[in-house]
């Protein structure tokens, strides 16, 4: 099983890479922002505690949010792995994760790091909410959100290179040069 942890900065490529490295590997993509919508649009008793969380302007516990992936992981038939997309956020989530591959046979293989200067985020991401409409778009939100990414996320980095499964990717550049330095990475633990 080849399981991807796609890391970065807001604006940093993740979705874009994520979607490539799908195609590329034949892989499942675990969004946890879509599996959390798409459980609580469905009504499911999870999706319904959650909603209670967000409603209130909380964050869901850590063993909310692995359950939920756990459910998705385990819906995937005849997978070849999975690249997980905006999860773990924390230590915490990391421990988690591990431990719940663990309990299938599974670990994870290689954690991506899209290495992003802050001006280019910047840049993006005001583009991305010019271009799409999204409300969380705007500089303010932006400067917030990688405040929050830098002190609370970017300890993931050590902890990664701690467990031997952390790859640098520079994510400046042109999109084929970034995707393949993460592929090199990713054929480098299959």
């Amino acid at each position: 099983m080849l399981n991807i942890v796609i890391f970065g900065a807001p604006g940093s490529g993740k979705g874009t890479q994520s979607e490539r490295i799908v195609e590329k590997y034949g892989i499942n993509h675990i969004s946890t922002g879509d599996v959390l919508r798409g459980e609580m649009k469905n009504g499911t008793e999870l999706g319904q505690i959650a909603k209670g969380y967000i409603d209130q302007g909380q964050l869901l516990p850590d063993n909310l949010i692995v359950d939920m992936l756990a459910k998705t992981l385990d819906g995937f038939q005849d997978s070849k792995g999975v690249i997980f997309d905006g999860f773990p956020r924390t230590i915490a989530q990391a421990e988690a994760l591990k431990a719940m591959l663990a309990e299938r046979g599974q670990s994870v293989s290689v954690m991506l790091d899209l290495d992003v200067p802050e001006e280019e985020l910047m840049t993006r991401l005001i583009k991305r909410g010019q271009e799409s409409g999204r409300a969380d778009d705007n500089e303010e939100t932006i400067k917030k959100r990688l405040v929050v990414y830098h002190s609370q996320t970017a300890p993931l980095i050590d902890w990664y290179r701690q467990e031997g499964l952390y790859a640098h990717i520079n994510g400046l550049g042109q999109l084929e040069t970034i995707t393949n330095e993460i592929c090199q990475a990713i054929d480098a633990v299959k």
